[in-house]
């Protein structure tokens, strides 16, 4: 997609990334921010607080230079404030496209109203933000996180289908606000409403963290004499729960079930080793795509205004089978 500027746009000075957690700011160069042939992308993380994070970031890094993308990568160290900087920045830049993972799902309309005005297409990567503005992104690439819900509360209905009443569930939420701790949790509950035996009798955002699983599982613990299930929106916060199962004197995936999403590495090696009953992945590797779709929208070739990756589910034999070729 051209676009017409008609004064060279300042570039943003160093400090304001620095704020961000991503160091100064390099020259965007001529033209709308492409140097040597190559679009420029502005990418703003949602941060490195799961093992997910870390694998979708390299994903993307990989992927541009792959690709011939000059990417300006901004780390928001989960701040929606440090979001807002660096895509303000990026628009300064006047970069070729802007992709972000939002911390959280509302907040956006003025700094998205602000890339769109300044001409220059914005795409959505692994959450979605709701927006009260027209137009202002091009396309959202990610899970379905209402899915991923639903997956892990059919599991649960079937494990727990002979099981005596109640069964007692905590649950471990993402980042309050977030797009996946919503949506998964509601299709979660949409699931193992089909079984009214099946309750979530506790709920706490660990903010998708081990540390924050392992804080709140504790918590849980102490509060709870029964619990029969938990259910991590997280790799991380399950293995953090994990943790605290332990050292609490029962044995995870055996006194307390564990079903989570993520199918990192190490989550699957939890599964494999039966700390974990089940996982469902949500797969980090967006970059190839990201940058596929970046091309186009910068292009001005139409895409899709939703691009649902392609997920599944393991369980213990499977995560077994598979963890040897796991590229994450």
């Amino acid at each position: 997609m051209k676009r017409m500027l008609t004064t060279l746009l300042s570039v943003a000075s160093a400090g304001v990334l620095a704020a961000c957690g991503s160091g100064p700011a390099q020259d965007a160069g001529p033209a709308g921010g492409s140097t040597g042939g190559a679009i420029t992308m502005g990418f703003s993380q949602v941060g490195a607080e799961s093992g997910w994070r870390t694998a979708n970031t390299v994903s993307i890094q990989d992927a541009a230079k792959a690709a011939d993308v000059d990417l300006k990568f901004s780390d928001a160290n989960g701040e929606q404030e440090n979001q807002i900087a660096a895509i303000r920045s990026f628009v300064q830049q006047g970069v070729d496209v802007i992709a972000f993972s939002p911390v959280v799902r509302t907040g956006w309309d003025a700094v998205l109203l602000e890339a769109k005005n300044a001409g220059i297409p914005v795409i959505l990567t692994d959450r979605a933000v709701d927006t009260e503005e027209p137009d202002v992104y091009k396309t959202f690439l990610g899970a379905d996180f209402v899915r991923e819900g639903q997956w892990a509360g059919e599991w649960a209905v079937k494990e727990f289908a002979a099981a005596p009443a109640p069964v007692n569930i905590v649950q471990l939420e993402g980042t309050t606000g977030s797009d996946p701790a919503l949506e998964r949790t509601t299709g979660f509950a949409e699931a193992i409403a089909t079984d009214p035996k099946l309750t979530v009798i506790a709920s706490q955002t660990g903010d998708f963290t081990r540390s924050g699983g392992k804080q709140v599982m504790e918590a849980f613990l102490k509060a709870h004499p029964k619990i029969d299930l938990v259910f991590a929106q997280n790799d991380d916060m399950a293995l953090g729960a994990v943790e605290a199962i332990e050292a609490a004197g029962k044995k995870p995936g055996q006194d307390i079930k564990i079903v989570a999403i993520d199918a990192t590495r190490d989550g699957m090696q939890a599964l494999a080793d039966g700390k974990f009953n089940y996982l469902v992945e949500c797969n980090p590797l967006l970059g190839p795509e990201l940058m596929d779709l970046a091309k186009k929208v910068v292009a001005g070739e139409s895409v899709p205004a939703r691009v649902v990756t392609e997920d599944q589910t393991f369980d213990q034999q499977q995560a077994a089978a598979i963890l040897p070729e796991r590229k994450y």
